[in-house]
């Protein structure tokens, strides 16, 4: 009796050539917890915390409309010394702010909740994610800790693995943060050199999930355009107007200089045949994918 080869949603999804443009989820703020123990499949929702600390950091993310994600260093483990949390965000103006904290006890976590309010401090690296959550998904861990040694080795201050990002089968995902990036089906290789050109405002097509601050359709106007017109800087283009039309949208972006040119996109929504997105995935489903039709100047 022959035992059934195991599934890998990333190898099904780039044999397939699965779209991954206008995937990143919606967002601008995040809160990273260092937990060098254990991941729970369910991240921070399944940490064993002090239960009325754990409340109000997730009733105070869910108001901010903040992502919490576990974080650790790639292959470190140190037994002794504090863990760190950072909040961080855009602010109301479209500034990137980050602050940073320690906690030895749960109930430090409890600063979290005030930091989410707090002006925080402007000008810092930003940070660069990498999904290895295996405990919610093989292809995380098995396409995401390569990645995470890579750019850890690389850039070891900016680097940190994470817990589940979303988009599983487009392993390994990258997530810029609080620039707002995603980007998917990278390895080693690509990734550094990924990373190498976000960190020099440089933003290409190739790996681009899209931009957190946008809407799916919007997403893949942007990509569309890095595409067919080279890459740019994260604030470059700006979405200027968006039409819904039909089962489409007219996304208008414009552009600063040097790239002072006004562009209508056109974008249409499709959902694809429903099959297994993930290695878990208890039955088959479908998603949407969207197209861009045509580029024209506004």
């Amino acid at each position: 009796m022959t035992t059934p080869e195991r599934f890998f949603c990333a190898d099904a999804a780039r044999a397939r050539d699965d779209a991954f443009v206008g995937t990143a989820p919606f967002g601008s703020a995040w809160i990273l917890i260092e937990y060098r123990r254990g991941w729970p499949a369910n991240g921070f929702d399944g940490l064993d915390l002090d239960p009325e600390t754990k409340t109000l950091v997730f009733t105070a993310a869910r108001a901010s409309r903040a992502r919490i994600l576990l974080v650790r260093r790639h292959g470190r483990r140190r037994p002794e010394g504090s863990d760190r949390w950072a909040v961080l965000h855009h602010d109301s103006s479209g500034a990137l702010r980050q602050q940073w904290g320690r906690w030895h006890r749960d109930q430090d976590l409890a600063q979290i909740v005030t930091a989410l309010d707090a002006p925080g401090v402007r000008g810092l690296a930003p940070v660069v994610l990498v999904c290895a959550h295996g405990t919610h998904d093989a292809c995380c861990a098995v396409r995401g800790r390569p990645v995470g040694q890579a750019l850890g080795e690389r850039w070891p201050d900016l680097v940190w693995e994470c817990t589940h990002v979303g988009g599983d089968r487009f392993a390994a995902n990258v997530v810029v943060v609080p620039d707002g990036v995603y980007y998917g089906n990278l390895d080693a290789r690509s990734a550094v050199t990924v990373i190498e050109d976000h960190l020099a405002d440089r933003i290409r097509a190739d790996h681009l999930r899209g931009y957190t601050t946008l809407r799916p359709p919007q997403q893949a106007a942007v990509a569309a355009v890095l595409r067919h017109f080279g890459p740019a800087g994260r604030h470059d283009h700006a979405v200027t107007a968006t039409v819904a039309d039909g089962d489409g949208w007219r996304v208008r972006i414009s552009g600063r200089a040097p790239y002072a040119r006004v562009f209508d996109v056109e974008v249409r929504a499709r959902r694809t045949p429903a099959r297994q997105l993930t290695c878990r995935g208890p039955a088959n489903s479908s998603a949407l994918v969207y197209d861009v039709t045509s580029i024209s100047d506004g």
